[in-house]
């Protein structure tokens, strides 16, 4: 029983660590990676260096940015989801 009270501020330390901190960020991970499959051609995005422009074309894990400079070719994971999603909704 005395081990166990010993132990108890770890537990409980690790239990509040996982619930502000892990979980949250796993949860922002799974709806990014949901948010980069529903991308479609057409759709307008910002990627996180802040480049605007519109899906030209769609790969497994790239896209072609049609911006106003020219078409560029980047990683799926590069599009920043909360600048696009706040871009579209002020539209």
């Amino acid at each position: 029983m005395e081990g166990l009270q010993q132990f108890l501020p770890f537990i409980l330390m690790f239990v509040v660590i996982y619930f502000l901190m892990i979980r949250p960020q796993q949860k922002r991970m799974k709806r990014e990676k949901e948010y980069e499959a529903g991308l479609k051609v057409g759709d307008r995005v910002i990627t996180k260096s802040g480049i605007h422009g519109k899906i030209a074309e769609l790969y497994d894990t790239t896209i072609v940015l049609e911006t106003m400079a020219g078409k560029l070719k980047m990683e799926r994971s590069s599009i920043s989801m909360e600048m696009s999603q706040k871009q579209n909704e002020s539209k």
